[in-house]
């Protein structure tokens, strides 16, 4: 069965001629939805993929209507594959169903993991470049040593406990746990 798919980004568009070429490519079941092609929360797109079945095919009117995102894209697509059915974009004349279709996604998938790979790349070299200079990276610690050292002390002198500690520095206690098990390792 030819499933299809038609997103527009806006309430003030339209997907009535997305519907048309869907309808006159086959499609039994059209799923139309209005929100943006970056988001993963699209119910009717959703529905849509749990409707497909072995030997079916998703047909969308044009490839950036079934996602904005090359990544979101594949493992949409990935999911098609998974399920054993076929994927079909009218406008870019991709059909999965045949060799050449098929072909075509594997070169994009490779274009998608190599520029993963160059983002990964870069993404080190840029924290590498950082610790040289003496940042590091992740969140800001929320207590200062003397904080820190304030914690310790009143839990092991027995002034606070340590939930009561926790909770006069808005911290949570598995934190006044580790800063003890610090200060008995040094």
């Amino acid at each position: 069965m030819l499933i299809g798919y038609a997103r527009v980004s806006t309430d003030e568009q339209e997907t009535a001629t997305q519907e048309s070429a869907l309808r006159q490519a086959g499609c039994k079941k059209i799923f139309p939805e209005t929100a943006s092609g970056g988001r993963w929360d699209r119910p009717q797109l959703a529905r849509a993929l749990d409707q497909l079945r072995a030997g079916d095919v998703l047909v969308v009117w044009k490839l950036d209507r079934l996602s904005r995102s090359l990544k979101d894209l594949l493992t949409i697509m990935e999911r098609i594959d998974q399920l054993g059915a076929g994927f079909r974009s009218l406008t870019e004349a991709i059909d999965t169903t045949t060799p050449a279709g098929r072909m075509m996604m594997q070169m994009v998938g490779s274009f998608a993991e190599f520029e993963r790979a160059m983002i990964r790349e870069r993404t080190k070299a840029g924290m590498a470049s950082a610790r040289k200079q003496g940042r590091i990276g992740g969140r800001r610690p929320k207590l200062d040593a003397h904080q820190q050292q304030e914690i310790v002390t009143m839990v092991t002198s027995g002034q606070k406990t340590a939930a009561e500690t926790a909770r006069l520095f808005k911290i949570h206690p598995a934190t006044v746990s580790r800063l003890l098990a610090l200060q008995s390792s040094k």
